[in-house]
């Protein structure tokens, strides 16, 4: 009876990819919470005054009313 080998490229492909989704995983995590971090330490800004108005005379072409 002959035995045969069997090579476990499947469990190390599986892994692989579990290793990079949790990699993947890790860097949302750190990016939202950076996000989250800037959105708190943001600063209250006061809204700006609207400009004051301002009126303008159009002067119309010679010989034209």
């Amino acid at each position: 009876m002959i035995d045969q080998m069997e090579l476990g490229f499947a469990a190390r492909r599986r892994r692989q990819s579990q290793n990079r989704a949790s990699q993947r995983q890790q860097r949302a995590q750190w990016w939202f919470a950076r996000m989250r971090h800037v959105v708190d330490a943001a600063m209250e800004w006061a809204p700006e005054q609207p400009p004051r108005a301002e009126q303008v005379f159009m002067s119309l072409s010679p010989g034209r009313r």
